[in-house]
């Protein structure tokens, strides 16, 4: 197999006419690599990547096996379409937090969409927004609106880039409200399978997602999460100026960070963390 693509989380192999995407324990924070791996993340993250594929029957995705992978890379690897990935990342946002209340509280809207007024940190959207973003190969992801993407993929792509996000956000999340989780926001990549957009990557995970106990739910402050939101919140308490190299992460950071996937898992999928297979 060769190598083809290292990202911030998952590495690419071209293994014949078909890839292997294989998920790492890295951990990305604002763009940056942290030195300090989060151990069993890989596996956490395919699988639960794998469940939701298999829920949304009705959206393409760039499945082709979840368990004919090589044995060094089972529960963290899939078989995949190669795609022409889209240039833009796609996020739906049903609840004011991170970068889009940063932007609310500059310009009272988010993304170029328009908000009502007096909305605090943690609230609910009155309905899920697209709030796209660029697709940097290097650097930070920049904001961008709906009217970019039309700009830059034409109107007939741009709005089924749109529909298909808020689709899976707005599906995705109602599934997780039944099982005591919010899905505050979420980011999705498509790319061309042919002529048929199809969703790839990872979805709905905790490396993608702000997830969100609803029992702890309290509008007007920051919510505890599932999610690498603890550890994001740790590596700006250091002072750290988020731009690479990123800082050490303790030992006691990394665990609690691991069982912040382990129970997003549980709770989504409604299964046992069995481990990485062996």
């Amino acid at each position: 197999m060769k190598h083809v693509h290292a990202g911030k989380v998952r590495d690419l192999y071209e293994d014949g006419d078909t890839l292997l995407l294989v998920a790492s324990d890295r951990v990305s924070v604002y763009d940056v690599v942290l030195p300090t791996p989060i151990p069993d993340k890989g596996a956490l993250l395919t699988q639960l990547s794998n469940w939701w594929f298999e829920y949304f029957t009705d959206v393409p995705n760039h499945v082709v096996s979840a368990t004919d992978v090589p044995a060094e890379f089972a529960g963290r690897g899939i078989r995949v379409k190669p795609l022409k990935m889209v240039q833009v990342e796609c996020i739906a946002r049903g609840y004011l937090t991170g970068s889009g209340l940063v932007d609310y509280r500059r310009t009272g809207s988010v993304s170029g969409v328009a908000l009502p007024p007096g909305l605090r940190e943690g609230d609910r959207l009155p309905e899920p927004i697209f709030t796209p973003t660029t697709k940097a190969s290097e650097g930070h992801d920049e904001p961008i609106t709906f009217a970019d993407v039309v700009n830059q993929e034409g109107r007939e792509v741009a709005e089924r880039l749109r529909e298909l996000t808020l689709h899976i956000y707005t599906r995705g999340a109602a599934h997780a409200a039944e099982r005591g989780v919010i899905v505050a926001d979420t980011k999705v990549e498509f790319g061309w399978d042919g002529d048929v957009l199809t969703l790839g990557d990872e979805v709905l995970t905790s490396d993608s997602s702000r997830f969100w106990p609803a029992d702890e739910w309290e509008p007007g402050r920051a919510q505890r999460s599932f999610d690498k939101q603890f550890v994001r919140d740790w590596s700006t308490s250091t002072g750290w100026n988020k731009e690479a190299p990123g800082p050490e992460i303790p030992a006691d950071v990394v665990a609690a960070t691991r069982e912040k996937y382990v129970e997003a898992y549980e709770l989504i999928t409604g299964r046992a963390w069995a481990g990485v297979p062996r």
